[in-house]
């Protein structure tokens, strides 16, 4: 059990890092979208459920004896944000791209947390368990949003492009 019990501190610290991560792309996201208001609308709300899932995640971490959270992969992850959102800025489909890049992160926080699930029932984690299934039904419905909205986002874009509007965000 000491193994099961590793893994899910280091699994329990990744997702941290995760949320960390998202958190700021969220953020850069909702500071540059202009044009598409739902989605704005839709990624400010999941900003700041995803503040709530660090903290559910911080308060886990602190009651395990080797969970400590990782300063270096929060920080990584925070730079490796960053980057992608000016990377992005870049580009001249920012918005799709954004749309694109969270769509996939959606579906690489929903596999993080089934596994979290797995481990946590495994270990008989019950708060824990309840806590990641929670997250789940955020990043999945955060998800879910993406891919219904992903061709209406795709057409504005494109109609946004062609009729020289400012497209991009």
């Amino acid at each position: 059990m000491a193994h099961t019990q590793d893994h899910f501190a280091n699994w329990l610290r990744d997702a941290h890092g995760l949320e960390e991560q998202a958190v700021t792309m969220l953020a850069a996201q909702a500071r540059r979208i202009e044009n598409y208001p739902l989605l704005k609308a839709r990624i400010e709300e999941h900003l700041a459920e995803t503040k709530g899932h660090v903290q559910a995640l911080q308060s886990l971490l602190d009651k395990l004896p080797n969970g400590r959270t990782s300063i270096l992969k929060d920080v990584t992850g925070r730079l490796s944000a960053t980057l992608q959102g000016l990377g992005g800025a870049l580009t001249h489909d920012e918005v799709v791209k954004g749309a694109m890049a969270a769509y996939a992160f959606e579906h690489v926080e929903i596999a993080t947390y089934r596994v979290l699930i797995a481990a946590a029932d495994e270990l008989g984690e019950v708060e824990a368990k309840a806590v990641f299934e929670d997250i789940l039904a955020d990043e999945v419905a955060m998800a879910s949003w993406l891919e219904e909205n992903l061709d209406d986002t795709t057409r504005l874009f494109l109609m946004r492009d062609e009729r020289e509007l400012q497209a991009k965000r």
